[in-house]
């Protein structure tokens, strides 16, 4: 059988993709060489601004049922200042990923969406109209159009993002689960640590949920200075460094393990190339920083699926820049003042003096709050 679409990557990109074409009328494969449920290295945190496509997805309701508790105020930990927004407004949610792709994965297959897993393509040609997809299993699949949503921070073979020479500033992200922690309700912080960033939200079960990014040498002194294995001394070296995390974390207990990967590559990247569309972070991701990662792989979907069921894919690269482009360059501008101390104590003095700026900070992420 031909497809009209087959799509790489069954994750929140791939899979909210799959759904919204299904439900269109499109004969889709979704192609995932991973067993669910599976724990990923990233922000659990979904923005307001998502809801709607959750909402076309048709998991809105089952979303917030298992979300954490709605996140209603933003903040700034760094060094011994804990800063958080007067105002309480709905910025959003959190559900570990574990939950999160199982749900819009079986939304998509309910759907009509036909899952290959685990399954992973090995090569992609073309003949006339189709394109042709081999999977590691020997078989093909033949479709009219292919979407990449197969993700950056793991992606290997014919979609791996190119690698760059190591340095010293090359970002390694960390993310673990915590029970028992006294993190504020409502509250999401973001964390500004000598060499890095990361934040604190509130997810499902009661837990809370630490992901950061920290550079490549800050880590490699860490690990001198604290000892024990790379989590542990990214662990040490933020509750050292940052108030805000040893009052919230300091009598938490570890759930699982920590989980890590690395280097990330913040950063455009091309979103149609050789008859491939490309949506997620494969397409272009910003800093973890913003805590907008999964919020901008579903909205970017959300606006290929419309474009390709409105028969205006040509303009989806173009689009893709106007609505995520000023997010990532934002995040990159956030994220340098947020590791260096110079810039992170001036901005924290102008925090201070105009706290509203919390929120500004915010809506230029691209998140959009509503009343609490």
């Amino acid at each position: 059988m031909r497809y009209d679409a087959l799509i790489i990557g069954a994750g929140p990109a791939g899979s909210s993709a799959a759904r919204l074409l299904a439900q269109a009328g499109w004969r889709v494969a979704l192609v995932e060489k991973a067993e669910f449920p599976r724990r990923k290295v990233c922000g659990e945190f979904i923005s307001a601004t998502t809801m709607p496509v959750l909402k076309d997805c048709g998991i809105a309701v089952p979303f917030i049922a298992a979300a954490g508790p709605l996140v209603t105020r933003v903040g700034v930990y760094a060094g011994k200042t804990m800063l958080a927004a007067s105002r309480e407004q709905a910025w959003g949610r959190a559900l570990g990923r574990e939950h999160l792709d199982v749900m819009l994965r079986d939304a998509a297959v309910a759907a009509g969406a036909e899952l290959f897993a685990p399954v992973e393509v090995t090569a992609v040609r073309r003949e006339a109209e189709s394109i042709i997809c081999t999977l590691d299993d020997g078989s093909s699949l033949d479709a009219r159009t292919v979407i990449a949503a197969c993700g950056s921070w793991n992606a290997k073979g014919m979609f791996a993002v190119p690698s760059k020479a190591a340095s010293a500033s090359d970002l390694f992200a960390f993310k673990a689960h915590f029970s028992g922690g006294a993190l504020p309700a409502g509250l999401m912080p973001l964390l500004a640590f000598p060499g890095g960033y990361g934040g604190l939200v509130h997810t499902d079960a009661g837990r809370t949920s630490l992901s950061c990014c920290i550079r490549r040498d800050t880590l490699a002194a860490a690990r001198a200075s604290h000892g024990g294995k790379a989590a542990e001394a990214v662990l040490a070296h933020i509750m050292e460094t940052t108030s805000g995390v040893q009052a919230a974390l300091g009598d938490a207990s570890l759930q699982g393990n920590f989980l890590s990967t690395g280097p990330i590559h913040p950063g455009i990247r091309p979103r149609f190339d050789n008859g491939i569309y490309f949506t997620g972070n494969i397409a272009g991701e910003a800093h973890p920083v913003i805590a907008e990662g999964i919020s901008m792989a579903i909205q970017s979907s959300g606006l290929l699926a419309r474009l390709l069921i409105a028969h205006r894919g040509e303009t989806y690269a173009k689009e893709w820049k106007k609505h995520f482009a000023p997010r990532i360059r934002a995040a990159s501008v956030f994220a340098h003042l947020a590791m260096r101390a110079p810039t992170r104590f001036a901005s924290l003095a102008v925090i201070r003096a105009m706290p509203g700026l919390l929120g500004l900070g915010a809506r230029l992420s691209g998140k959009a709050p509503i009343s609490a």
